[in-house]
Order: structure tokens, then C-alpha cells, then sequence
């Protein structure tokens, strides 16, 4: 009791010299804040501006002597349709290599070293991405840069070689990596998408990587690199200059295959399939050292939910945030989701899963909410059991404080990653290529604070009707078939059909 006594009165961090300092009332005497505030609402909107030949251009401001400067394609492996898989792959490994005017990849760095730039370039299922960071002062170089590595690439044939060496590389990498999230991606949509559009595969297939030449690459180039399918966009730099850039460089230009008339376009629709794609591997040598990661399963289990451009994607977003999870070693505390379900159901209350992590995954014209679990390979059949389940409560009541804290857990990521100058400028690319407009942070924000649990309640009875995706990769000797996971998530509980329970 003395103790405790001696703790009560004890004062800390001063407290005894200013006993009576409120902590939300402004201090007396001390000068009214004055805060820095955008000139009007032009300040800070994103301006768009249509170019003769159908190139978007868009602009955002922001403070500071450095911008982001890149030009977004409307092209990826979901266009590969008529073409062998893993273009997209090669031009990504070959963005940024010789060109007309430069005659190296050493060549180009040392151009935007001038400016204190740095280069990227990344391609995904629906676009191909080339992002320059510089002083906003080398705007002229940049874009110039820009326009030359995307329209007069050489291609020759040492370049093409060495893309090839390293795309095997990459491929052996991906089979070798400790963490299967990469793969599992990709087997996932393969499972939901099957041989169509967002389902096939963004890495080049190894059987291709001997096929793929310069003329295989002109002729996609020529049908998918036309300036009706690009944005350049700008971050930190003055909209007029843009403008003024991109018509020098980028207005007029005869790419280096021609510009002959488009014909092979794919403009196909995403076809929801469901399925599964497993994988028997052993995982057993993956990560060896002196604590290695033990020998796991992994299962991604998905289900259809909306294109980014439906009202339904901001209820599915805050779903997904809901949804939360990671890994059972994750360090928690402020923002790491330790109050999201997947921790709360699943990692507190069965140790022996290592991880339960929620993904969406969101595109022009479909979408794939999936969660991704990891066990032991003899815990395969409960977590499967496990992950039925949760998707099945997606359904049930959502709480008050539950629906709260994932919408303002939503919005301060959102608000968090857009004080990241590439960040927005990818955010304004991909915007104005899929809208020819742009949603500011705060329409967002007052989009994600309408969602009601009555909305959840609906986006989730709707997607419980599709048939699941499953991607399965590890020892799958105790893994349920996919109708009895299909029955699980059809029953009221998410549990596994009896009989199976009985007799597997």
C-alpha cells in the first residue's frame, strides 16, 4: 500500500511546477498559429489536359524542388492474349536501355545524374509504368528521356539477351524465395481468370524467354504504345510546362516500328472462372540457416469483387482493411491491425498458423478480394476450415467500433501514402488513364466515412455467391478437393462437409 501510495503522489515530467496546464486548451499569451494554406481550390486539383493525338497529360502540384515525371501505358499481360506470354515482362527489364539518342542504359543514368534523377519503370497486369524523379528545373530532359525510351527503344540483340538472362534468373528466384506471396498471386488470378485476361501470367514463361525477339516486341508495341493509350504525368511541376514539353517531345513523333494501323488490341472483358491451381512442392529447404523457416502450406482462397471504377469499391476496401491480418511474428502496435479479425479470429486463437493476411486486388472491369493462410502441412485441412469460416462471417453482423476503426485505419493509410511524391504521381497516372479525371484525397476520405455495415453486409452476400479461387502451394496431401471447399462456403458455418471430416 506504501508503494502504491508513494507511485500516486509522485510527479512526473514536471507536473508539480505547472499543476494547473491544460493539455486541449491553447497556452495564454503565446501568438495565434499561422498555417500554410493553398491559394484557392485550382492550388491543389489535378488538371488534365488532351493533346491533339489523344495523349492525356496531367499534372498535380506540390511543394518542393524535386517532381515525378512519367508516362503511363494502357498495356500489360492481360493484353497478351494474342500474343506469347511475357512481353510485358521483357519490356519492363528492357525499359530504359539504349535508345535513338542515347546510346546506353549507362548513357541515359548519367544524363538524369545532371539532374539528380533516378529512373523506373513497372509493368503489371493493365499498365506499364516509366517514372523519372528530378530536379523540377531538368524538366525538358526528363520528358525528353521519357518520350525517347518509350517511342525509340533499340532493342538489339546483346539487350534482348541479357533480358533473357535475366528473366531466368528471376524465374529460378521466385521458385527458390522464402515468402510464396509473389507466386501465389499469380496462381490465384490464373485460378480465378482462367486463360483470360487478368489471369495470365505476368512473369514470361520459361518456354518463351527464347521466343521473344525484337520483331515479336514491335509488332505488340505497335499495336499497344499509341498516345490514345497514355498519360504523362507530372507531379511538382507547373501544368503549362508539362503541356509544353509534351507537345515538343511527344506530339508528332513516328515511333521506331511505324505507325501503322492497330489491329490485334485485345478489348476483352474480365471472365470470372473460380477454380483452383495447386502446386505440390517441397518446402521444406526454402529458408536454411541457423533459424530457419519451418516447413509450411500455403493456401490463398479469393472470391470475386468489383471493378475500381463500381460504388461498391469503397465498401470492399474498407472490408478488406477490416479484414486486416499478417504474419504471427508481426511486431504490432499503432496502425499493424492487431484489432483487425484475422488477428483477433484467427492468429490469437491458433498459434500454429503463421499467417492469415487479407488482399484485394482491384482492376478496370473486376476484381478479387483473397485471403492468404500458412500452416504446418498436417494443420492444411482446419485452416482451410478456418479461412471458410471467416469468409462466411464477412456476412454477419459488423460492429459499431469494428466498422470505425477500419474506416479511419483506411483513410489515414490512404492520407499516410500520398505525402509520397511518386506515390501520387502514380495515383494521378492511374486515375486519369482508367477516367480521364482524378478523385481528390478528401472526396475519398468523404466516400469511405458513407460506408454503412448495411453496405458491407450487401458488397459481401453478393460475392458469397461466385465460386471461389483457390491457389494451394506446398504439401497438399491433406488438402481438402475444391467442391468440399465450395460446400464450406456455401454452409452457414464455413465448415467442411462431415462426411470429409469423417473419411479423409
Amino acid at each position: 500500500s506504501r508503494r502504491c501510495g508513494l507511485a500516486a503522489g509522485r510527479s512526473y515530467s514536471g507536473g508539480g511546477a505547472y499543476p494547473s496546464v491544460s493539455l486541449t486548451c491553447p497556452l495564454p499569451g503565446v501568438p495565434k498559429a499561422v498555417f500554410a494554406a493553398a491559394e484557392g481550390r485550382e492550388r491543389f486539383e489535378t488538371r488534365v489536359t488532351v493533346l491533339e493525338n489523344g495523349l492525356r497529360v496531367a499534372s498535380q502540384n506540390k511543394f518542393g524542388q524535386f517532381c515525378t515525371v512519367g508516362l503511363l501505358i494502357n498495356s500489360g499481360s492481360r493484353h497478351e492474349a494474342k500474343y506469347l506470354s511475357g512481353i510485358s515482362h521483357f519490356l519492363e527489364k528492357l525499359a530504359f536501355s539504349s535508345t535513338a539518342q542515347f546510346g546506353s542504359k549507362d548513357e541515359i543514368l548519367l544524363t538524369l545524374e545532371k539532374h539528380g534523377g533516378i529512373c523506373d519503370c513497372q509493368a503489371s497486369r493493365d499498365t506499364i509504368m516509366y517514372a523519372v524523379s528530378a530536379d523540377a528545373k531538368g524538366l525538358d530532359t526528363v520528358v525528353n528521356l521519357l518520350a525517347d525510351v518509350a517511342l525509340q527503344p533499340r532493342l538489339s540483340d546483346e539487350e534482348i539477351e541479357m533480358t533473357r538472362t535475366a528473366i531466368r534468373f528471376e524465374l529460378e528466384d521466385l521458385n527458390m524465395r522464402p515468402d510464396p506471396e509473389p507466386l501465389l498471386t499469380e496462381m490465384i488470378h490464373a485460378a480465378a481468370y482462367r486463360d483470360n485476361t487478368v489471369g495470365l501470367n505476368r512473369f514470361c514463361p520459361v518456354e518463351n524467354t527464347d521466343k521473344i525477339d525484337r520483331e515479336v516486341l514491335h509488332s505488340y508495341l505497335r499495336n499497344y504504345y499509341t498516345p490514345d493509350r497514355m498519360v504523362l504525368a507530372g507531379v511538382g511541376i507547373e501544368h503549362e510546362q508539362l503541356v509544353e514539353c509534351a507537345k515538343k517531345y511527344l506530339l508528332g513523333v513516328e515511333p521506331v516500328w511505324g505507325s501503322g494501323q492497330t489491329k490485334d488490341v485485345d478489348r476483352s472483358v474480365a471472365q470470372y472462372t473460380g477454380g483452383i491451381v495447386k502446386v505440390e512442392k517441397d518446402m521444406s529447404d526454402v529458408s536454411l540457416g541457423p533459424t530457419p523457416i519451418p516447413e509450411l502450406t500455403h493456401i490463398m482462397i479469393g472470391l470475386e469483387s468489383c471493378s475500381f471504377l463500381e460504388e461498391d469499391f469503397i465498401p470492399f476496401a474498407v472490408l478488406n482493411m477490416m479484414m486486416g491480418g499478417g504474419g504471427s511474428f508481426s511486431a504490432g502496435g499503432p496502425g499493424k491491425g492487431m484489432f483487425t479479425r484475422l488477428y483477433l479470429n484467427v492468429l490469437n486463437r491458433h498459434h500454429w498458423m503463421y499467417n492469415a493476411t487479407s488482399y484485394h486486388h482491384s482492376y478496370e472491369d473486376t476484381g478479387l478480394l483473397c485471403i492468404h493462410a500458412s500452416a504446418d502441412p498436417k494443420q492444411v485441412r482446419e485452416m482451410v476450415e478456418i479461412i471458410t469460416r471467416e469468409f462466411i462471417l464477412m456476412a454477419g453482423a459488423v460492429g459499431e467500433v469494428e466498422l470505425e476503426r477500419a474506416k479511419t485505419q483506411l483513410k489515414s493509410m490512404l492520407m499516410m501514402n500520398l505525402e509520397s511524391r511518386p506515390v501520387i504521381f502514380e495515383d494521378v497516372g492511374r486515375q486519369v488513364l482508367a477516367t480521364n479525371t482524378r478523385k481528390l484525397p478528401h472526396e475519398l476520405c468523404a466516400l469511405i466515412s458513407q460506408v454503412k455495415s448495411t453496405d458491407i453486409k450487401r458488397v459481401v452476400t453478393k460475392m458469397l455467391h461466385k465460386k471461389p479461387a483457390v491457389a494451394a502451394l506446398g504439401d497438399l496431401t491433406d488438402l481438402p478437393t475444391y467442391e468440399h471447399i465450395q460446400a464450406a462456403l456455401s454452409s452457414k458455418d464455413g465448415r467442411l462437409p462431415r462426411m470429409y471430416r469423417l473419411f479423409r
